[in-house]
This record gives C-alpha cells, structure tokens and sequence, in this order.
C-alpha cells in the first residue's frame, strides 16, 4: 500500500463494461506530509475519495482484490482514506 493525494478526477465514457459505474480519480504519490510527487496516475475509488484526499492506495494484482475491483482490468485503486499519519511519535498529517 502506498500514500497518495487525490488532485482531480477522470470521466470516461466508454471503457470496458466492468469500470461501468465506477468512480476514477486522478492521484499523485505522497509524503508522509502529504505533499504530492511524481506523474498523476487513475485510481478506481472503492471509499468515496475526492479531490483534496490523501489516500491509501494499492496497485498491481492486488488492486483486483477489492468487492468492487475483483475481476476487473484494474491496476490502481483506492482503499482507504487517512485521517491522519504519525511518524516517530510526531503527527505529520492531520485531516482538516
């Protein structure tokens, strides 16, 4: 699992009959503060994530894995949404 921050979102409206329903978000990996790095990449949303949300995201087979994903042509999706990180006794994020 990884640490990423929801930027925006993506609309598709043919895709493959199994993404049919299916929230996609735009994410970038993150920092324990939550700052964003590297290129946007799409994410199936399985928790209701939105734009401003750092979130925990799984990739490769293991995002197939999730009720909604299983089956799927998935390679990213979006499992959790954090409420707040501690790292070495200090709170680094905190959702506001």
């Amino acid at each position: 699992m990884q640490i990423a921050l929801v930027i925006g979102s993506a609309v598709a409206t043919i895709k493959d009959p199994q993404l049919h329903a299916r929230k996609l978000l735009l994410v970038r990996s993150a920092d324990e503060a939550g700052a964003p790095s590297g290129p946007p990449r799409v994410a199936v949303d399985t928790v209701s994530a939105g734009a401003g949300d750092l979130v925990i995201v799984t990739d490769g087979s293991s995002a197939r894995q999730t009720e909604i994903t299983q089956h799927a042509p998935v390679d990213l999706v979006i499992v959790g949404v954090i409420d707040s990180l501690e790292v070495g006794g200090r709170v680094t994020y905190r959702k506001s």
